[in-house]
């Protein structure tokens, strides 16, 4: 069952190392992660499930100990989703589920052990709700740590360029992760997402499916959108 879960954005832009100058903009929102961090370890769960978008369609399981990198982005930094347990997991984890290892290697995470998901952003909402019905019935204590960004359409300088239709969709997202509201998130648009480049919905419907019956109530603690892309961190518990 699932008794807590935190909402993180998962821009690797959230490293000090890759924001370099701009680290400073973002130290509210590491503030925030790390503030969602401590309500999962309070959680005391017997398993955490990090869930992030991936790059490939459907979905791709990572064991405990696999490793992702932040080279591609001109940083020598290297990081492990918990600890080493000499699993052979060949496939680095995607960007999304990095970020996730550095917040939790960041906040020195050992309260449970832990396994990594990526979902495809095509993936529909009914599956992205099935798998988190799944997840849920994994153990009697679960939690969650769901990555994922809002749209990236909020300005002319977004990478999305300006749409006049994100400001809103965000709006809606951070009420819904606010307040805990599973209705809202199963129901968002999956075609208005992906036409505002938001990466997270597949995984905040995993989240919607894995709270259904759980009584969870939320909290918003952060929402901005710098860079034109919209962040949100939120706990449930």
């Amino acid at each position: 069952m699932l008794v807590a879960a935190a909402v993180c954005p998962c821009p690797p832009i959230l490293l000090p190392e890759v924001a370099a100058g701009a680290a400073p903009e973002l130290d509210a929102a590491r503030a925030a992660c790390a503030d969602a961090l401590g309500v999962l370890a309070a959680a005391r769960p017997d398993l955490l499930v990090v869930v992030g978008p991936a790059e490939r369609s459907g979905r791709g399981v990572h064991a405990e100990g696999a490793r992702g990198s932040f080279r591609g982005f001109g940083v020598d930094v290297d990081v492990r989703l918990g600890a080493d347990r000499g699993a052979d997991e060949p496939r680095p984890l995607p960007a999304s589920l990095a970020v996730a290892a550095w917040l939790l290697e960041r906040t020195g995470w050992s309260d449970a052990p832990i396994e990594g998901l990526g979902v495809g952003e095509p993936l529909e909402p009914e599956r992205c709700i099935q798998t988190g019905r799944e997840i849920a019935a994994r153990a009697e204590r679960v939690a969650m740590l769901v990555m994922g960004d809002a749209s990236a359409c909020r300005t002319l300088k977004a990478p999305g360029y300006l749409d006049e239709r994100a400001a809103p969709f965000d709006a809606e997202v951070a009420r819904a992760l606010g307040a805990a509201d599973v209705a809202s998130l199963r129901a968002l648009d999956a075609e208005l997402a992906y036409e505002l480049k938001a990466s997270g919905r597949a995984p905040w419907q995993v989240l919607g499916g894995a709270a259904e019956g759980a009584g969870l109530g939320g909290s918003l603690l952060y929402e901005d959108a710098p860079y034109g892309v919209g962040y949100v961190v939120a706990t449930w518990s």
